[in-house]
């Protein structure tokens, strides 16, 4: 099996493009998920290169880097967490994050912190606070719900990170939504 690493974010419409470049090059693959495509066979280098040039007209990039490939599988693995997933992980982050990428924790961590100036857990929190503005818009779940959702222990945990990262209480964050929608209103 050989592997091909790729710069994108974790989405259907990027694996339906990479899926798509490797049936018109007519090359058979095992797998395309998480920025990693599994093939059958190593291909060749004139092959490679016209994958890699369909790939950048794409938007997508082709990476050979070996950090830069672990960090952005670090980073899509996340993502899909936390983003795309609704199952409350049956192991912490860090166990799942190693056993997903293959490699220690401790070593995953000390190249994604050399690389991206904080550490995986940050941007983990990151993420979080990032997908509960995302829920607080939306307006379908209450805080409760949030926090249960993120796999926070309780609202005033959700609610502490929230205020570190974004400088607002969730609360008070829902009612500037509230207050512009009915600026958005009366004009």
């Amino acid at each position: 099996m050989h592997k091909i690493y790729i710069k994108y974010m974790v989405s259907l419409r990027c694996k339906l493009l990479v899926k798509e470049e490797l049936a018109r090059l007519h090359v058979k693959y095992k797998l395309v998920d998480l920025g990693v495509v599994e093939l059958f066979n190593e291909l060749p280098e004139e092959d490679l290169e016209k994958f890699r040039l369909a790939l950048l007209n794409s938007g997508l990039e082709l990476m050979e880097n070996k950090k830069s490939i672990i960090i952005e599988r670090i980073k899509n693995l996340i993502t899909e967490m936390i983003h795309y997933t609704d199952e409350v992980p049956k192991t912490n982050y860090s166990e799942l994050i190693s056993e997903k990428i293959g490699y220690d924790y401790t070593y995953l961590s000390n190249i994604f912190s050399e690389v991206k100036g904080i550490t995986i857990q940050q941007y983990i929190i990151i993420h979080k606070i990032e997908r509960a503005k995302e829920l607080i818009l939306y307006d379908e779940l209450n805080l409760t719900e949030i926090a249960y959702k993120l796999h926070y222990s309780s609202v005033a945990h959700l609610s502490n990170q929230f205020k570190k990262i974004t400088g607002l209480t969730p609360s008070f964050f829902k009612q500037l939504k509230l207050k512009r929608d009915q600026n958005l209103e009366g004009a």
